[in-house]
């Protein structure tokens, strides 16, 4: 779809989400936002997604593509327009002062500061429609900063990468790699959309990573998230996750509420390194979703992908629902949230780190 394309309502949407996907991980604390602006003939005539801090929502840019075809016109949002003035104005009277006549978003703003469009809306005239694609936008770009809205912390995905009788490496250590080629590719178009990877000592020790979120040509992506090094030993000085490709934080921790607490400015943090790291995000409750991919191989000894997870009995195992299992290359990515909360979640897909 292009614009000056004639569009229902619902493929407004897809494309509002695919708008938003495009800046997740740029807007924190703000969330990833998209719209789009139909003509009165139902032709694509602006599509915005929120800029980084300080600058346009994505309402505001889809009208400034718009222009005068925005009047009488709809405004289809991932999210219920803002309703309060910060570092920019409010999104619902910039639709209002635009001649929208009708709007219609996905998800209802949480916040208790900005929520409240949708009746500024209505109280101007405007046609307002909610619930589209709100499934979908719930669980899409939206999940992690919906999730910090409800519980006020980080949205945390836990990722690992395993062999099909669970090992994340072989005897003798080594695991690079055991997913195939196309997971590890995947990995670095996934990590310029999160705020923050969070890996264990251990983790850097053995594996060396850089932690990076890299382009096919091998150049850094535009963001990088802050990597999260955690635990009580020593760093070499010359370890690559020192260097000046992205921020580094050292947390002289191992208890992961206090590393939730030091990350709580984030919004969408994963957890990447080390199967104790792993087993005690789990141990603490403090998994909102696992990407785990599969490698149809089998190591028969090494490392398990996650240890000492609190689970002494088959009664305390910690259950999850699978949103997604997906084929990539010659593996399979297994995208699961704890049953205690079907709706939480974060990046969609991950691979070894590197």
């Amino acid at each position: 779809m292009t614009a000056g394309a004639r569009v229902t309502e619902a493929e407004a949407m897809t494309l509002a989400v695919d708008a938003s996907e495009v800046v997740r991980g740029r807007t924190s604390p703000n969330p990833p936002v998209g719209a789009v602006v139909l003509d009165v003939e139902g032709r694509v005539v602006g599509v915005g997604a929120t800029h980084p801090p300080g600058g346009p929502h994505a309402e505001v840019v889809a009208l400034q593509q718009a222009g005068q075809r925005a009047r009488g016109g709809t405004a289809i949002v991932t999210l219920e327009p803002c309703n309060h003035t910060g570092r920019t104005g409010p999104c619902s009277q910039a639709l209002v002062e635009a001649g929208i006549a009708r709007v219609i978003f996905a998800v209802s703003d949480p916040n208790p500061v900005a929520e409240g469009g949708a009746r500024t809306l209505t109280d101007a005239g405007v046609d307002v429609e909610s619930g589209l694609a709100s499934e979908d936008v719930s669980r899409g770009p939206l999940r992690a900063w919906l999730h910090k809205q409800r519980t006020g912390r980080p949205h945390v995905t836990l990722k690992y990468a395993a062999s099909l009788d669970g090992r994340s490496a072989a005897e003798d250590g080594t695991s690079q790699w055991i997913t195939g080629p196309a997971a590890r590719a995947h990995v670095h178009a996934q990590r310029a959309t999160l705020d923050a990877i969070v890996v264990g000592t251990g983790t850097v020790e053995a594996d060396d990573p850089l932690l990076t979120a890299r382009l096919p040509d091998g150049t850094n992506a535009e963001h990088q998230p802050v990597r999260v090094v955690v635990g009580e030993r020593e760093i070499d000085g010359s370890a690559r996750i020192r260097n000046s490709d992205a921020p580094t934080l050292f947390l002289r921790t191992r208890d992961p509420h206090s590393v939730i607490e030091a990350l709580g400015d984030h919004t969408d943090v994963l957890v990447e390194g080390g199967p104790r790291l792993a087993g005690a995000f789990l141990a603490a409750g403090l998994v909102d979703r696992i990407v785990a991919y599969i490698a149809p191989v089998i190591l028969g000894s090494g490392a398990a992908a996650v240890e000492n997870a609190g689970v002494g009995t088959i009664s305390d195992a910690r259950r999850f629902r699978i949103e997604r299992v997906l084929p990539l290359g010659s593996d399979i990515v297994v995208d699961a949230t704890p049953i205690r909360d079907e709706h939480a979640a974060s990046p969609s897909g991950l691979a070894e780190e590197e």
